[in-house]
């Protein structure tokens, strides 16, 4: 008896040991996000252990990164650039190539983007959305100043959504996945960030969204990121895999075994690069001209993306 109350301590002591040498993830998780959706459905690893800690918006999640209070946020890498020029160690690591999307309702005259003159228009975000500044962007090629002949109006992406529903503006620039329930609901999409992207000659994909976390903290977690990143783009195959868990794991969200579905598995990352970095730098340019307010510097800030090995 006493052999295997001994055993038993033994154990215990191992397993408290074990986890006391994970490394803790804190991760700031938006509520209205995807994140969420492969968090919940990772495997209990030997290297981390995960701390969601939900915020409600993209900007309370940096102010949570900003303060310490989170290790990582999915944030863009503008953002990250502007931000290491003005003296912080963040870097960015690909999270999604999916990206918003400018959306109308079925039978809309609007066609193109000449169609969106004189039209109300209802933007996710605010002035230095990246998608506001694609469309601008590439409407400017066509000769088309946006923030000058269409009547505008930023906001959060379900009050956005809402607006579109009830007839208030006549097309949407949203964030993908609220693009995508607007979709599945019988709404139009007309362009989205990748196709924006590649009417201003960038043919490589550019994560626009990214994991962002402090380069420092990085550099001293390496093997646990790796294992983190690893982790997390099976996760994401699971979900596009196994119909059950997708439904499972997107309960709470309508219509989510279609377009939503085909959305979000679009845009796993199965390439970054030199290429995609050096197409990143062109998005960065255009960005940086058409509004200095994106960065403050020409080219992107050296060490804005993170290298795995």
């Amino acid at each position: 008896m006493k052999k295997i109350i001994m055993c038993f301590i033994a154990v215990c002591l191992y397993s408290t040991q074990v986890t006391a040498e994970k490394t803790i993830l804190r991760i700031g998780v938006q509520t209205s996000g995807t994140l969420d959706w492969e968090l919940s459905v990772l495997p209990e690893s030997s290297d981390f252990k995960i701390l969601a800690q939900p915020v409600a918006t993209s900007e309370a999640a940096k102010i949570a990164l900003q303060s310490g209070a989170v290790d990582m946020i999915v944030s863009d890498f503008l953002w990250v650039s502007q931000s290491r020029n003005m003296g912080a160690d963040f870097t960015f690591y690909p999270y999604s190539n999916t990206s918003g999307a400018l959306v109308v309702t079925a039978n809309s005259s609007i066609h193109e983007i000449k169609d969106l003159i004189g039209k109300r228009v209802g933007i996710a975000g605010g002035e230095l959305d990246k998608n506001w500044l694609l469309l601008q962007a590439v409407a400017g090629k066509e000769s088309v100043d946006l923030s000058k002949t269409i009547e505008k109006s930023f906001g959060a992406p379900p009050l956005i959504n809402e607006q579109l529903k009830n007839q208030r503006v006549d097309a949407v620039l949203t964030h993908w996945h609220f693009a995508a329930q607007l979709e599945s609901q019988g709404y139009k999409q007309l362009l989205d960030g990748n196709a924006l992207q590649q009417k201003l000659g960038i043919s490589a994909n550019v994560p626009t969204l990214g994991y962002v976390f402090k380069q420092s903290w990085a550099n001293s977690h390496k093997s646990e990121l790796k294992s983190f990143f690893h982790a997390t783009s099976n996760a994401k195959n699971k979900l596009c895999d196994d119909l059950t868990l997708w439904q499972k794991t997107t309960v709470k969200m309508e219509n989510s075994s279609g377009i939503l579905r085909q959305r979000y598995c679009d845009g796993r990352v199965n390439s970054w690069n030199l290429e995609n970095q050096k197409a990143a730098q062109k998005l960065y340019s255009v960005l940086v001209n058409l509004n200095p307010k994106v960065g403050n510097s020409l080219n992107l800030a050296e060490g804005t993306f993170w290298a795995l090995d």
